[in-house]
């Protein structure tokens, strides 16, 4: 069985690198439909944040956030080690979740 090619890879403003596949896209969408048009949303989101938010559950889980009209663009991440991580999931939202703002400071 082949790996599915990434679709993209982005260099976030903490300094790490994430990145998807399209299958994993793919089962992305297929949960969040709203998002089936928006993937360079998604990009932009991880580029150029308005906010960035560690996750108060696992430390090592970055939720980036950019607001569109009325609802916030979410990017959750894994960041992996200091250059790496991958795309968690992505959804559209009304609230932030708690967690440390890592992003501006």
């Amino acid at each position: 069985m082949s790996e599915s090619p990434i679709l993209f890879e982005v260099v976030t403003p903490l300094g790490f690198k994430v990145r998807t596949t399209q299958a994993y896209w793919d089962k992305i969408v297929f949960k969040h439909p709203d998002l089936s048009n928006r993937l360079e949303d998604i990009k932009q989101t991880l580029a150029k944040p308005q906010l960035i938010r560690r996750s108060s559950h696992d430390e090592n889980i970055m939720l980036f956030y950019q607001h569109g009209i009325k609802r916030w663009v979410v990017a959750v991440a894994r960041k992996v080690n200091q250059a790496e991580g991958f795309l968690v999931t992505a959804y559209r939202t009304d609230a932030m979740k708690e967690g440390e703002i890592v992003w501006p400071k």
